[in-house]
C-alpha cells in the first residue's frame, strides 16, 4: 500500500512540475484544439512506463519524448500534414516593424522541412541541449547538429533572399 501511496505522489510530482511545458510542447506541434487530450494521454503514459525509467536522461525531456510520441500518433490517427510548430507570438504591445519581422519568421520557418522545424524549436526554443533533443527525436546527437545548420541556412536564405542581412 505504501508503494501505491509513493508512486501516486510521484505522478502527481510529475504533473505538477511538467504539465504546462508538455501542453504547451503538444499546442505547438497539433493546436489548442487537440492539445489537452494529448498532454492527459502523455502522462498516461509516464504513468504506465515509470518503472522503467532508467534516468539515462532528463525528466524533462523524458516525458517530452513521450509527449513527442504522442503529438506524431494524433497527427496519423487524424490524418494530420506533418505536424507543423506553430509559433505564438503575442502582438500587443509591439510595433509594426515587429510584426512585419514575426510574420516573415513564422514564414521562412512553414517553409522549413518538419523536421528542421523541429529541431530549431526543441533546442532554440524550448533550450534543450542538442543530446536531449537528440533522445526527444531518437536520432544521433550528430544529426540533430547537422539539422539546425541547414535549417539556420534555409531560414536565412528565405529571410534575406539576396544575401543582404539586416
Amino acid at each position: 500500500m505504501q508503494r501505491i501511496d509513493e508512486e501516486r505522489a510521484s505522478i502527481d510530482k510529475l504533473v505538477r512540475d511538467h504539465y504546462a511545458l508538455v501542453y504547451k510542447f503538444c499546442v505547438r506541434r497539433i493546436g489548442k484544439d487537440r492539445a489537452e487530450d494529448a498532454a492527459q494521454e502523455t502522462f498516461l503514459t509516464v504513468q504506465k512506463v515509470l518503472p522503467k525509467f532508467r534516468g539515462d536522461s532528463s525528466v524533462t525531456s523524458w516525458i517530452l519524448g513521450i509527449a513527442h510520441n504522442e503529438c506524431r500518433r494524433v497527427c496519423r490517427k487524424e490524418k494530420l500534414e506533418p505536424c507543423t510548430l506553430q509559433i505564438d507570438v503575442p502582438y500587443h504591445g509591439i510595433g509594426e516593424r515587429d510584426m512585419v519581422d514575426r510574420e516573415a519568421l513564422r514564414i521562412a520557418m512553414e517553409s522549413l522541412s518538419p523536421e528542421h522545424r523541429e529541431v530549431i524549436y526543441l533546442h532554440e526554443l524550448e533550450g534543450l541541449t542538442y543530446e536531449e533533443a537528440a533522445l526527444i527525436l531518437n536520432v544521433p546527437p550528430g544529426t540533430v547538429k547537422s539539422r539546425i545548420h541547414h535549417a539556420f541556412q534555409n531560414l536565412r536564405r528565405a529571410l534575406y533572399p539576396l544575401g543582404l542581412e539586416a
